[in-house]
């Protein structure tokens, strides 16, 4: 594998339709990551504090309809 200097070069380096492929390719990878990491974060119990105070502003009327 190539360094991050070198990939990027080769990613500029392509033609039109090869890096409209490679873009369509890399969103989706990295929205899996994100996903995963957002599910570890969940599971790890990094929102609860956020979700109780929403919850907790919620309830005492600190909230409004989008």
């Amino acid at each position: 594998m190539g360094t991050v200097e070198e990939i990027t070069e080769a990613i500029a380096q392509l033609p039109p339709e090869k890096l409209a492929k490679f873009d369509a390719w890399y969103e989706e990878f990295s929205a899996a990551v994100f996903d995963a990491k957002l599910e570890r974060d969940s599971l790890a119990g990094k929102f609860d504090a956020m979700a109780d105070q929403a919850i907790a502003d919620f309830r005492a009327g600190r909230s409004r309809e989008l």
